[in-house]
């Protein structure tokens, strides 16, 4: 018996908490952020600007849309350019200063040993074409790294216009192979 009541008075309980959580008759006004954060279908950046964000800081639009594991790379590649870019401009100035020199071997005859009266010097280490080299290997750089802008700018823009697409990625290993499998959904 005193386990009968015990269950009635739960029930009610229940009952009367249940009838008091009604839902909320009054509709707050949604702000504009609200709706453009549920949105899903429009990306955060215009393809147009996420191009130009990218094209500017590499990796900048990636990051904004989500995509941080290319992001992450496009920058990773743009330090290591710019490092490369360095360190090529400092051989160049290393060649340049160091383009009339020339290096002194011996000031003794090494048959007999007595003093040379002219010094046998070898030819210069850094001559006008390595030199011409080495600027060319900044030159080289200096490509690359507006290549690595445009390709950023690129695939920010394919990935702003590709917002709304899902996509499914598939990697089966089989034993005849690998297989890729892609699932678009219109």
């Amino acid at each position: 018996m005193h386990r009968g009541a015990f269950i009635l008075v739960g029930a009610l309980g229940f009952a009367s908490t249940a009838a008091a959580q009604r839902p909320d008759t009054s509709r707050a006004r949604a702000s504009r952020a609200d709706t453009v954060a549920t949105d899903s279908l429009k990306p955060p950046l215009s393809p147009r600007r996420a191009f130009l964000y990218s094209a500017v800081v590499p990796g900048s639009a990636q990051s904004i849309l989500g995509r941080h594991k290319a992001a992450a790379v496009m920058l990773l590649v743009e330090s290591m350019a710019i490092a490369m870019l360095r360190e090529s401009a400092a051989d160049v100035r290393e060649a340049r200063r160091m383009s009339g020199d020339s290096v002194v071997t011996s000031y003794v005859d090494p048959n007999t040993g007595a003093a040379l009266a002219k010094p046998d010097l070898s030819p210069r280490r850094f001559d006008p074409d390595y030199v011409h080299v080495r600027q060319s290997h900044v030159e080289d750089w200096i490509a690359f790294i507006v290549a690595n802008h445009l390709f950023s700018g690129a695939d920010a823009f394919v990935a702003a216009n590709l917002w709304d697409v899902r996509t499914q990625l598939q990697l089966r290993l089989g034993p005849d192979g690998a297989r890729i499998g892609a699932k678009l959904t219109w």
